[in-house]
């Protein structure tokens, strides 16, 4: 996987969690991070807190992955 792909996957899908792109690029949590960083600091992508009922209670979902990734245009 390359930066373009993460951006074309981004930009298709708007928002994503980074459960989600970690089964798709089939890629480690820390590696897509470093990726994504340097997206944010572009300006291209904003992380965004996941909302009250994600992770956070409810104990079904890894909260390390619950992290949403939004493309900025």
């Amino acid at each position: 996987m390359i930066f373009s792909d993460l951006r074309g996957y981004l930009q298709q899908q708007r928002r994503a969690t980074l459960n989600e792109l970690t089964l798709h690029f089939r890629v480690e949590a820390d590696a897509l991070r470093g990726m994504l960083g340097k997206w944010i600091s572009k300006g291209k992508v904003r992380k965004i807190e996941p909302g009250p009922g994600c992770g956070s209670h409810c104990c079904k979902c890894d909260p390390g992955l619950t992290e949403i990734y939004e493309w900025l245009d």
